[in-house]
């Protein structure tokens, strides 16, 4: 291995790595990796299998991903000083700290903030085929006409986000407009798309990667739905394939998203937001380490062969090193606790 890094041996169950620094650091050659989802089919198992995957490669170690879920996966970074466990999640992380969630602490303070890794660009929210509202406009207007609408979510994080900058427009808009905007809280992806299929929902928070198969199901099909906004800013969309996802191509993906599908943020500017997936540490994890791997993931991009894997599913490559990391989240966080406690006033 070349580069930055340098594979000196292993030795006790540690790979011994030097940075051009001339830290060495001993990486665990077992490395759990936990994610705050349970299920090995979503996009937080997807997104850290790319990045454990290539680290096994890179330093070679044996990174393993877990899937134990957010209580759990903090859980388990919290007990674990040496850095045998690591945790792997998205902006749900600082979120439900926001929303006041139980068991969701102030990562900035309680954890040590690892580098980003990727965007899911793909959070989207979407109505039956049937329905009549053509856009995301003609839901805010609908609220501000008095219309209740309402919009199936799971509450407390990257789900409800969209909901509340769309209650944040309704009141822009019109104050108290914001009322008719009503959430109906539930669990999985799986819950939400039943709503609407049973007609108990009449928007839905979604994704490109697990909602756009019914957007191809003919109109007369119960299960026919329609994207009528993603989340994602212009500039994170840009850089999905050019053949997008299924039978939706990147250019008819950003129909859907700013400017092209305007949720206003404060009546001049729109409002966005990229699902950013990072790592978390223990707040005590020897600092050698975070270098160590840091390091190691600035090489592994600069390859090239991660950013295509991601790309190929739907992924846009976002790796920033620990301390830019660190100020780029934090500024997230700030931004969006704004759009929340609008709406709380």
């Amino acid at each position: 291995m070349t580069g930055l890094f340098t594979r000196l041996g292993l030795a006790a169950g540690l790979a011994l790595v030097t940075a051009t620094s001339g830290v060495a650091q001993e990486l665990p050659k077992n490395l759990r990796v936990v994610i705050g989802s349970t299920s090995t089919g979503g996009d937080t198992y997807q997104a850290a299998s790319f990045v454990a995957d290539a680290m096994s490669k890179h330093f070679g170690i044996n990174a393993k991903v877990d899937a134990v879920g957010p209580t759990e996966a903090f859980k388990a970074i919290a007990r674990d000083r040496r850095g045998m466990t690591i945790m792997i999640h998205h902006d749900q992380s600082y979120l439900g700290h926001l929303y006041g969630v139980k068991g969701y602490e102030d990562i900035f303070t309680t954890y040590k903030i690892g580098p980003t890794l990727t965007i899911n660009p793909g959070n989207a929210y979407l109505v039956p085929k049937k329905s009549p509202y053509k856009s995301i406009s003609d839901v805010i207007d609908a609220a501000v006409n008095g219309t209740r609408v309402r919009v199936a979510i799971q509450p407390g994080g990257v789900s409800e986000i969209g909901f509340s900058a769309l209650k944040n427009a309704a009141k822009i808009k019109k104050a108290g407009a914001e009322k008719n905007l009503v959430s109906v809280n539930t669990g999985s992806q799986a819950d939400k798309d039943q709503l609407l299929f049973d007609g108990q929902a009449d928007v839905i928070n979604g994704s490109v990667q697990s909602n756009e198969q019914y957007t191809r199901l003919p109109e007369d099909d119960q299960k026919a739905m329609r994207f009528i906004w993603l989340t994602a800013a212009k500039e994170t969309l840009d850089q999905v394939n050019e053949k997008g996802l299924g039978g939706t191509s990147r250019d008819t993906l950003l129909q859907y998203a700013t400017p092209k599908s305007s949720v206003t943020l404060d009546g001049e500017r729109d409002f966005t937001f990229d699902k950013d997936f990072f790592i978390i540490y223990n707040k005590d994890v020897d600092p050698a380490m975070v270098e160590a791997i840091d390091a190691g993931l600035k090489e592994i991009y600069a390859e090239g062969a991660i950013e295509k894997s991601m790309k190929d599913a739907f992924f846009v490559p976002h790796y920033l090193p620990s301390k830019e990391a660190a100020a780029y989240l934090e500024k997230k966080r700030d931004d969006y606790k704004k759009v929340i406690e609008a709406i709380r006033e």
